[in-house]
């Protein structure tokens, strides 16, 4: 039996901890803080189809196939809501983009609805305001808690005979004869024939001496949470220019997220006081939402803290196993719309680690794409 370690305790990590465990296989994960307490957690948690790359829609559809009973086969509450999804045209401009997101969608075979006018949009969302010129509706997208749905994911592992030693972080991935040999850690040597690395921000840090260069930019996002409210909101909402999301939680706290900003400091070094917006910060993006969501412009902040992205160039992530190294699965770059994806992205990564080909293509996304450098930065859109 082989010996799999995962690095990282965020969704994807504690999926593919879990889909090997439930397979009888021997893996342990590592997780230098806590289960959920990086992206995973901070994430808004929208588990979504609609604005998905042509490459990242059929792992998001098969996602979502698999979100409605995730809470009966983890053995735990993962909160999860099938809503919809809305993204707003505020504007003029953005109406024809989200006219055209529509139709390049049903395209590709997903059901999404066209609302043209403002009557429409509010005839499914009274709470958002007269400002919301259209937007796209898709039915069958939804929410879920991304604490309760990570930890779930690390307890069935467990149950299933899995090793989950958090406080416990990587330092740096041994290889011998062209294979993995272990991994070193803050607790000692660990001897492994497979190591999934599944460690977000600081990934590209444990690929890099191996001669693997992984794009990863790190970027800043703020969340808002607000106190509970009567229900307003069922859907997830998205903008067309991607400049904030947000959504009504199954408490009745608003949680909403602003725009990518640049994160100047050393990922390995942050701190939850050194990511806290200020309150400029809160103002402004409370002040964006209230636009065209006007109850969060007096409620109570409950909390708010920032969190940071891993973004490749494309937006897309890296879900490969390198031929250069046997034994290295890596599974990184979500580019802050992976939490929908972690149920398959599990089931990808404990493919790869046992050596089997994924039932998906994974094309798009080897780690090669980046070695000529001709990849086009794609636009963003950060709903899950």
């Amino acid at each position: 039996m082989a010996r799999i370690v995962v690095i990282g305790g965020g969704i994807t990590g504690t999926a593919t901890a879990e889909a090997l465990a439930r397979q009888g296989e021997q893996v342990t994960l590592l997780e230098k803080t806590g289960v959920a307490a990086m992206a995973s957690g901070w994430t808004l948690a929208g588990v979504r189809q609609s604005g998905r790359h042509p490459a990242e829609l059929p792992l998001a559809q098969a996602a979502v196939a698999i979100w409605a009973d995730l809470h009966e086969r983890l053995g735990a509450e993962t909160d999860y809501r099938r809503k919809g999804n809305l993204r707003l045209a505020r504007t003029e401009a953005e109406v024809p983009v989200i006219r055209q997101l529509v139709a390049d969608q049903r395209a590709m075979g997903l059901d999404l609805s066209y609302l043209p006018d403002n009557a429409a949009v509010r005839a499914v969302a009274p709470a958002l305001s007269e400002r919301v010129l259209a937007a796209s509706l898709c039915p069958s997208d939804g929410h879920a808690d991304p604490v309760k749905t990570t930890r779930a994911f690390a307890a069935s592992a467990r149950r299933h005979g899995a090793v989950i030693r958090e406080g416990v972080g990587a330092r740096a991935i041994r290889v011998a004869g062209g294979r993995v040999s272990g991994i070193d850690t803050t607790d000692g040597f660990l001897a492994a024939d497979s190591v999934v690395v599944a460690a977000g921000i600081n990934s590209a840090a444990l690929l890099k001496p191996l001669g693997l260069a992984i794009p990863i930019a790190v970027k800043l996002v703020s969340v808002l949470q607000s106190e509970a409210l009567p229900p307003l909101l069922d859907q997830v909402f998205g903008v067309a220019n991607a400049d904030c999301a947000g959504r009504q939680q199954v408490d009745g706290r608003l949680r909403v997220t602003n725009g990518l900003g640049d994160w100047p400091g050393d990922p390995a070094q942050w701190s939850e006081a050194a990511l806290a917006p200020s309150p400029d910060d809160l103002a402004a993006l409370r002040a964006l939402v209230a636009h065209f969501l006007p109850a969060i412009a007096e409620v109570d902040i409950a909390r708010s803290w920032g969190g940071l992205i891993d973004l490749t160039p494309d937006a897309l992530p890296v879900l490969d196993a390198p031929e250069a190294i046997a034994g290295l699965v890596i599974a990184a770059g979500f580019s802050g719309h992976g939490f929908c994806l972690g149920p398959v992205s599990g089931e990808i990564c404990a493919a790869l680690a046992l050596g089997q080909t994924p039932r998906h293509d994974l094309a798009a996304f080897r780690l090669g794409r980046f070695a000529d450098g001709s990849i086009t930065p794609a636009e963003l859109s950060l709903h899950g």
